[in-house]
């Protein structure tokens, strides 16, 4: 047997398929929307999936479950304590799927949800009692463990939730061998805890070592300290959770209404009747110009995680693409749920090549340039500019430019307002959320908004101005 882990850097996410070759059967944990690299690895070693495993409803991104149950006929199993609307093995601590040499057997561990479960993966060509690894969902990662304040709002509190935590970690995890591999579904860039390790797999040996949240404590001081200075989670993520639950479409028949090319004068009707206009390119293609009124998130990043964030949920979408790239766009939304696309531009930008009337640019300023206009050395480029840092409360604490102020990307529609009239110059960490924020700002209308090239990098590398003083060091 073996055990195979995908990563999704996007999303950092880990899905995993587990393979006998006694039996050619195959199971799959936690699997992306996406599923057919999971389908051609199978059918290329001659498996059949017959199983797939939820560890929990994922806030997220929709997990694949009903298409592999659609398309390779598998059976879905879950905790037992999930309230799932598609028809499922409901799973308690010790229940077990075993196939050939391989035996999967639930651990109930509770905690970041309700229902989460891990699970055992024993190797019985080697051992019957020693499980080979334990695949722990969101309950435990390499470094951390799961948030457990995402589900307060749908009637459980995170105070209960870190009660069960408490005990899935101290009473089950930490009692397994050693040796044992531990593969999580997340690593370093989820938003479902605050610390994971950009590692993707460890021991359980390990994780006593080095996890904060495995050290011995009281049940209080572990509460305390699992509960605090979490990232803000995007709106979707209670969608995703709840959607999780569902019966609902598959991928390819959410995709098969949303791939339309559309002229540029059917996407303007459904600008002016409120659709989102969403442009994917990279941020400086998108600032050398893009249509009146676009939002920009590039591909090239966490696309699926801040078009989450800065999208509304129920709104139509109309995307923007180089010619090409538009199925990409669609099929990462749908990563996330996001399933009411429009369709996409016919022709991209260059269907705007003849109407000017209708494209926008976005000035860009290096770090030195910056600088001279605040120190009022710039008079041509207008009043001295405010400063807005829209990378996270913790990294700005860390260092930032002298004088700045800081909007987090999450809030910066909601908090426009307390940005002072006048020219704006927006930044994050190297740029990439700064492209989004600037587009946000000139979408609802903000007047002089520039961006800085290279994020607070670049002001670093440069020798400016920072707070704290000789706050950070350029990388």
């Amino acid at each position: 047997m073996r055990i195979q882990q995908y990563y999704l850097a996007c999303l950092s996410h880990a899905s995993y398929m587990i393979f006998d070759d006694v039996t050619k059967t195959a199971a799959v944990v936690d699997p992306q929307r996406d599923v057919d690299h999971y389908l051609a690895d199978a059918d290329a070693g001659g498996y059949s999936i017959k199983h797939v495993f939820l560890t929990h409803f994922h806030a997220d991104f929709i997990s694949g479950h009903i298409e592999l149950r659609d398309r390779a006929g598998a059976t879905i199993h879950i905790g037992r304590r999930a309230d799932a609307e598609f028809a499922c093995v409901s799973m308690k601590d010790g229940d077990a799927v075993e196939f050939g040499d391989v035996r999967i057997e639930v651990l109930e561990t509770p905690g970041h949800t309700p229902e989460g479960i891990s699970l055992l993966v024993f190797d019985l060509a080697t051992s019957r009692q020693e499980p080979l690894a334990v695949l722990t969902g969101d309950t435990l990662f390499i470094g951390d463990v799961g948030r457990p304040d995402l589900l307060a709002s749908v009637g459980v509190t995170a105070d209960e939730l870190a009660d069960m935590l408490y005990d899935s970690i101290t009473g089950k995890l930490v009692k397994l061998p050693d040796a044992t591999l531990v593969y999580p579904a997340h690593g370093a860039g989820s938003l479902c805890g605050k610390a994971l390790s950009k590692e993707t797999v460890s021991t359980i040996g390990e994780q006593k070592k080095f996890n904060y949240a495995l050290q011995p404590m009281s049940r209080e001081a572990f509460k305390a300290i699992v509960t605090e200075d979490q990232p803000e989670a995007p709106d979707y993520f209670v969608h995703d959770a709840i959607l999780n639950r569902k019966e609902r479409a598959s991928l390819h028949d959410a995709m098969k209404d949303s791939l339309k090319p559309l002229p540029i004068d059917e996407v303007l009707a459904l600008q002016r009747s409120g659709a989102q206009v969403l442009d994917v390119r990279d941020g400086l293609e998108f600032e050398g110009g893009h249509l009146k009124g676009a939002l920009n998130v590039g591909l090239a990043g966490k696309y699926a995680t801040w078009a989450g964030s800065v999208l509304d949920l129920h709104t139509p979408i109309v995307v923007i693409a180089e010619e090409g790239g538009e199925e990409e766009a669609v099929m990462r939304l749908g990563r996330i749920g996001y399933d009411h696309v429009a369709g996409y531009l016919a022709g991209g930008m260059s269907s705007l090549e003849s109407r000017d009337d209708l494209v926008e640019h976005t000035p860009r300023i290096t770090a030195p340039a910056l600088a001279e206009w605040l120190a009022g050395s710039r008079p041509n480029l207008g009043a001295t500019p405010t400063v807005v840092d829209v990378r996270s409360e913790k990294e700005y604490a860390a260092g930032h430019v002298a004088g700045g102020l800081n909007i987090p990307l999450p809030d910066l529609e909601d908090r426009a307002g307390q940005i002072p009239n006048g020219p704006v110059v927006v930044h994050c960490e190297g740029g990439y959320r700064s492209a989004i924020a600037a587009s946000v700002l000139q979408q609802i209308g903000r007047p002089g908004v520039h961006d800085l090239v290279g994020g607070y990098k670049a002001w670093l590398a440069a020798r400016l101005p920072s707070e704290p003083a000789g706050a950070g060091t350029a990388t």
